[in-house]
């Protein structure tokens, strides 16, 4: 489906801190190597070049609220869902499945991407429409789906 993907994951030794468990810093992480594969399905590459543009999906926003502990050598699994589809942004949706005999939810995060024309001589980004190549492939989740989806929540005020 070009809403949602998901992503296996056995949880390394190098991932946790020294109570045992994966660092927090490890989930958004997780969240990139996701959303990476996600386009490597579709058979696009998150740096691509469309018409002589080198595309890039820097990201502006990152969440995520952490529900239970995940420990070396647990697997666990990255579902991604496409939350929303804008000109030139895709926000996405999280939950991370412990698979520990039941589906366990460990997290649930939330990223946004913005698609970016990179200046090799300069340097420099800037934001873009997304190839309609890409809007073709990628879109929104269904509401019935999303609503089930429960956003990663705002940091207190």
């Amino acid at each position: 489906m070009p809403h949602e993907f998901t992503l296996s994951h056995r949880i390394e030794f190098s991932e946790t801190d020294m109570a045992g468990i994966v660092h927090f810093a490890h989930f958004y992480r997780m969240m990139e190597n996701a959303e990476h594969a996600f386009f490597r399905s579709l058979g696009h590459s998150i740096h691509d070049e469309y018409d002589g543009i080198h595309i890039g999906w820097p990201r502006v926003s990152a969440a995520c609220d952490f529900l239970q502990p995940l420990k070396f050598e647990e697997t666990v699994e990255i579902q991604l869902i496409v939350a929303e589809v804008r000109n030139r942004a895709i926000r996405y949706a999280f939950r991370f499945w412990k698979m520990d005999g039941a589906r366990t939810e460990v997290a649930r995060g939330s990223m946004t991407s913005v698609c970016a024309a990179l200046d090799k001589v300069n340097a420099t980004l800037a934001a873009v429409p997304i190839p309609a190549e890409l809007r073709r492939l990628i879109q929104p989740a269904p509401a019935e789906m999303l609503a089930k989806f429960p956003p990663a929540a705002a940091a207190p005020a």
